[in-house]
């Protein structure tokens, strides 16, 4: 299987606070790869990195073959349409229905027929089971199917590679269940890769193939999600052991 994401000694500093230390992981093509870590670990810092929202000052980073710190406008126009992304809290307009926001990576082409967009929409709010919900607006959505409706426009143009921000944030169990099996059945589907970065341990459980953990802004393990389980790490294993209390 191929890099879709390779990361090497990537370091970063935020008003002179080194953030990022010597960071180094890998993640394949078609796999779900769960990027977790206490508060202040430095994952959300690396994600950012990830997505191109912080500039690579040291170090490398190669995202679907590309990296990106050669990467001229142009290129990082066209890299971002190979790139969606579920924000934690859904990121959907509320001025606008459910369908006009899938819609809005579609127009931000500028060359897909209205017609054609709309298809291309109501074929999307059928892959995640919202059919009914093209001329509501968010407001009129629960929880989960806001993170659905912002899951269907994050797969609006087919990207190859697919970035989830803190997607079960806020979901009562059952939701977040329907969410992590809808995401794997749509990456199963459509072929995606999936960069997860998550605290629920039931969705890392359900989800990953591979877990990269973060302490202190440094990799503290990479591997398969049965080696994390049964790895001997300490913080490794108290991050699971703690987190799955409070979660039941």
């Amino acid at each position: 299987m191929d890099k879709v994401i390779d990361v090497q000694r990537l370091y970063a500093e935020i008003d002179g606070n080194e953030i990022l230390s010597d960071v180094s992981f890998y993640a394949l093509e078609g796999e779900v790869t769960a990027i977790i870590g206490g508060s202040g670990s430095g994952k959300t810092t690396v994600l950012k990195h990830l997505l191109g929202l912080y500039p690579v000052s040291r170090g490398y980073i190669s995202v679907l073959g590309r990296n990106l710190a050669e990467l001229t406008e142009k290129g990082q126009r066209a890299l971002y349409l190979e790139m969606g992304v579920l924000y934690q809290d859904g990121a959907l307009l509320n001025s606008m229905t459910v369908a006009e926001n899938i819609a809005l990576p579609l127009r931000h082409q500028g060359n897909i027929p209205e017609v054609l967009a709309a298809d291309i929409v109501r074929m999307k709010l059928r892959l995640v089971n919202l059919e009914d919900t093209y001329y509501l607006y968010p407001s009129q959505l629960s929880g989960g199917m806001l993170k659905r409706a912002a899951l269907a426009r994050a797969i609006a143009m087919d990207p190859p590679l697919l970035f989830c921000d803190e997607p079960g944030a806020g979901l009562d169990p059952a939701s977040l269940k329907s969410l992590d099996n809808l995401i794997l059945n749509l990456k199963n589907l459509l072929g995606i890769s999936v960069i997860l970065v998550t605290h629920e341990v039931s969705s890392i459980v359900r989800t990953a193939n591979r877990i990269v953990y973060l302490d202190n802004g440094r990799v503290l393990f990479e591997g398969s999600t049965d080696q994390a389980l049964n790895s001997q790490i300490p913080q490794l294993a108290d991050f699971f052991s703690v987190t799955r209390k409070k979660q039941n």
